[in-house]
């Protein structure tokens, strides 16, 4: 995939979650509340995660880990899976924060080769993505505390989606024009 072609996406579906808190508050509210605890939600961000993984790991050719990568694979496969069984607090956020992770790994190697130095905003979104995911791992009930912090007050939600309903949008319009 190209850069533009990702930034693009990346921009737009970041601006239309964002666009739908602000027309939708009281269903967005809601959601995001919830969202921490969806069971159902937690066990498809682990399971997609996990096979997103999975795949990354199949297509590694590190010579390093050659000899090791069925057992594991085999390890991480148990480890997502039994995630979904085991460990069912903060599933969602949990399995958010390994798609989060695969998805830096994506933003990264797409931008790598390319030239412009915006492709700079694409980086540093993806390393804030992995120091997100790292924080959401360790201690991910600080994530249903950063989530409230932010639905506490009606203003502070409009202006954050607000915020990030632009920072969305910039990064499309850099996919249309400045990373092409």
């Amino acid at each position: 995939m190209k850069l533009s072609t990702l930034s693009i996406l990346l921009g737009t579906v970041y601006a239309l979650v964002c666009i739908w808190g602000l027309l939708d508050r009281r269903r967005f509210t809601h959601w995001l509340r919830g969202f921490h605890r969806n069971l159902p939600f937690g066990v498809m961000l682990m399971l997609l995660g996990t096979a997103w993984f999975e795949y990354n790991l199949a297509g590694d050719t590190i010579s390093d880990f050659k000899d090791w990568k069925p057992l594991l694979q085999i390890l991480f496969a148990a480890a997502g899976v039994g995630a979904c069984f085991f460990l069912q607090d903060y599933l969602s956020i949990r399995g958010l924060a390994i798609v989060m992770l695969m998805g830096a790994f994506v933003l990264l190697e797409t931008q790598r080769s390319h030239e412009s130095p915006w492709k700079n905003v694409i980086t540093t979104w993806a390393y804030g993505m992995i120091v997100m995911a790292m924080w959401f791992v360790v201690s991910p009930w600080r994530a249903r505390d950063w989530i409230g912090w932010h639905l506490a007050s009606e203003n502070r939600l409009r202006t954050g989606l607000i915020w990030r309903t632009v920072l969305g949008v910039f990064v499309a319009v850099l996919g249309l024009t400045l990373l092409k």
